[in-house]
């Protein structure tokens, strides 16, 4: 399939305008919406990635894949991605809005019940794993997301993968705080009505911006240790320009959602941690004056919420 910039195309190959976009008709939502985003420059992670998802059994499924910056990223008809069947969409952008901005758009397509938003490079594993989501979901109203267990190569989970703080074991499930993006699930209409993910992150730290307003909104955050998902061992260090682009969103992150004592608090913890790191303080300061001359409105969270968040083992501080 060669894709054509700025259009949806169905698995009828039929094409419409961006604006024009809106979920497939039916009288009810899918249980699952997969929100796959890709540049198609992993075209062997893609086809497993989409294949993990169409082993799922025992689940009503519908798959949105995104490409984010064909235009940008070489020409349309260099660009070749796998065959839609039924109940699969492309989203064709011709630039590259970021993670987040790209995972909105495909959300706006998705007429389901939950949204599973999936790397590109990584796979479900086991062919049940999205039918126990759906009636853990079911289970508990008042849960907002869910982080599903990754695991690399060696079939181990990286520590900065578990979504807690310190080396507690990764094969222990349990509320959490904040969720890992490679794979991770989100309620629709918690996602809709605080307006997903922030766009202008671009990349990194959307995640946990969110999970932040997920949980000051009343919902449950819930890592399953018992569902994984494959994710390829990695390092922050791949993205070009990653040191200020973190330091840019955690600053835009606390500053809108942490009380000012707290936000002063994280931001000098995170600035020690990313300089024991070897983080360059340079790049880090850098970051910082970016988000500060384009900070966002400030909605800091209620007290309640960081006292619920210390008695889950990680206040807003680290």
């Amino acid at each position: 399939m060669t894709p054509t910039a700025g259009t949806l195309v169905r698995s009828t190959a039929r094409e419409v305008e961006p604006e024009a976009v809106q979920p497939l008709p039916r009288t009810s939502p899918y249980e699952v919406a997969v929100v796959l985003l890709t540049q198609a420059n992993r075209p062997a992670e893609l086809e497993r990635a989409i294949a993990s998802v169409r082993a799922q059994v025992g689940v009503d499924l519908q798959l949105v894949l995104v490409l984010n910056g064909s235009a940008t990223a070489r020409p349309a008809s260099e660009v070749r991605l796998p065959a839609l069947g039924p109940d699969e969409e492309l989203v064709v952008l011709p630039e590259n809005l970021g993670i987040p901005g790209g995972r909105n758009l495909g959300a706006s397509v998705a007429d389901a019940r939950l949204l599973l938003f999936l790397d590109d490079d990584a796979e479900l594993l086991g062919p049940t794993v999205l039918a126990t989501v759906v009636r853990r979901f079911a289970d508990d109203p008042g849960l907002g997301a869910m982080a599903i267990r990754l695991v690399d190569e060696e079939g181990r989970t990286q520590q900065r993968h578990v979504p807690r703080v310190g080396c507690r074991s990764a094969l222990r499930s349990g509320e959490v705080t904040h969720f890992i993006g490679a794979a991770c699930l989100v309620r629709a209409d918690a996602f809709a009505a605080l307006g997903g993910f922030d766009r202008q992150f671009f990349y990194a730290m959307e995640e946990s911006d969110l999970a932040w307003r997920l949980l000051d909104a009343g919902w449950t955050i819930w890592y399953s240790a018992d569902l994984t998902a494959f994710h390829p061992r990695t390092a922050p260090s791949r993205h070009p320009g990653h040191v200020v682009l973190t330091a840019r969103n955690r600053m835009w992150a606390a500053v809108r959602s942490l009380p000012w004592p707290l936000c002063v608090a994280y931001l000098l913890t995170w600035t020690v941690v990313a300089v024991l790191r070897g983080g360059p303080l340079p790049q880090i300061l850098a970051g910082y004056r970016q988000a500060w001359s384009a900070r966002p409105l400030r909605r800091p969270m209620r007290w309640r919420t960081v006292v619920r968040m210390t008695r889950l083992g990680r206040p807003p501080v680290l």
